[in-house]
């Protein structure tokens, strides 16, 4: 496990030592051997005879399940269901079964290659974005793997994954009279209060999904977010939110107030036990709304109508864009988002809304037209 260097007359063993903790670098250590090839080979024979055996599954997907996955102790649990997710669906079709030490670049290129054109749902492609993870889980991975001192070098390293979409994307959004004409139209389905409470404090859909009636204070007209819902492995998990910022209380208007204290009376009337524990959102059998389903309803109910279609995220980008053009302060703006930091709101959603521009440059025009 170590190689033969010639330099300057003079032969040289570089043998590998592990990873920097802190820089992620290989360290190497070169030992001297004179001016002799065979000095160096015996050197070389010396030094990787000293190397212990490691134990440790042959297979990348013996590595990846058994070794790397357990190491792995500060993941949330969402998070560690999505790596799982990607080994089990993406990287061991693929390269599962070929022996960790006999991996190279051009495998993981023909993995990613593959990903790309049939890799996601149907035969489909996958996105760049979720390649560019399995190639991030795959670098991360191996590099333990020379840290074990399984590996010499790190194949991820020299691999071509695909390059990041650095193209800007706008946010698609609403107008208010277009998101008030929505709501009216979904006015009579039963998850209309999801609905309304979204478009009415721009949550994420986790954030709404997660949401129990525990978390709503009458008194104070406020939401506490706490906690998320997602879908990991075709499976619903709760988690708590990931940042500092996330966790936070959102104020809520009247109006907003009766939809939610009539949809609780809705339910008890349906049967369901209510407690501060119980999800805020119950299906028709009682059970905890899954992320996945009311991202479908959205879809559904705005393909039956004429306004342009939007995602579901696309609420919280038109709650906050319509924020921002009626004047409230960005760093409110951001507060109630969660974002991390107002700065981030302000490059997101200063543009979005059309006419703003038109407006800021017809006012400095009477600026100037007024101090003539």
């Amino acid at each position: 496990m170590s190689y033969i260097v010639h330099r300057n007359h003079r032969f040289y063993v570089v043998a590998y030592t592990g990873h920097d903790p802190i820089s992620g670098s290989e360290r190497r250590r070169w030992h001297p051997a004179g001016t002799s090839r065979s000095d160096a080979e015996a050197i070389r024979s010396r030094i990787d005879a000293a190397r212990p055996a490691a134990a440790c599954p042959s297979t990348v997907a013996g590595f990846l399940t058994d070794v790397w996955l357990p190491s792995k102790g500060d993941l949330t649990h969402p998070t560690r269901n999505r790596y799982r997710w990607m080994i089990d669906r993406y990287i061991n079709p693929r390269i599962g079964q070929q022996r960790l030490d006999r991996l190279r670049p051009a495998d993981l290129d023909a993995t990613y290659t593959d990903l790309s054109v049939r890799g996601g749902k149907n035969g489909q492609a996958l996105s760049r974005k979720t390649v560019l993870e399995v190639h991030r889980v795959l670098a991360n991975a191996l590099d333990l793997a020379i840290d074990r001192e399984l590996l010499d070098t790190n194949p991820a390293h020299r691999a071509r994954p695909p390059r990041p979409d650095t193209r800007s994307t706008i946010p698609a959004i609403w107008t208010a009279s277009q998101l008030a004409s929505y709501l009216d139209i979904v006015r009579r389905h039963r998850l209309f209060p999801a609905l309304h409470l979204v478009a009415h404090t721009g949550l994420r859909r986790g954030e709404l999904a997660g949401l129990n009636w525990g978390d709503l204070d009458t008194h104070a007209a406020t939401v506490s977010i706490a906690r998320t819902r997602q879908v990991t492995g075709g499976r619903t998990i709760e988690a708590p939110v990931k940042t500092r910022t996330s966790r936070r209380r959102v104020d809520l208007d009247t109006g907003t107030l009766d939809v939610l204290k009539h949809w609780r009376q809705r339910l008890v009337e349906e049967g369901a036990q209510i407690h501060p524990a119980t999800a805020m959102f119950l299906n028709q059998r009682h059970i905890a709304v899954s992320p996945e389903s009311i991202s479908q309803l959205f879809n559904r109910t705005v393909a039956k109508t004429d306004l342009p279609r939007i995602r579901f995220h696309d609420l919280r980008h038109t709650h906050a864009s319509l924020l921002v053009a009626a004047g409230v302060p960005i760093k409110v703006v951001s507060e109630r988002l969660g974002h991390a930091h107002p700065g981030f709101t302000m490059h997101t959603y200063q543009h979005l809304l059309p006419g703003m521009g038109a407006a800021a440059a017809a006012a400095f025009a009477d600026l100037i037209t007024t101090s003539r």
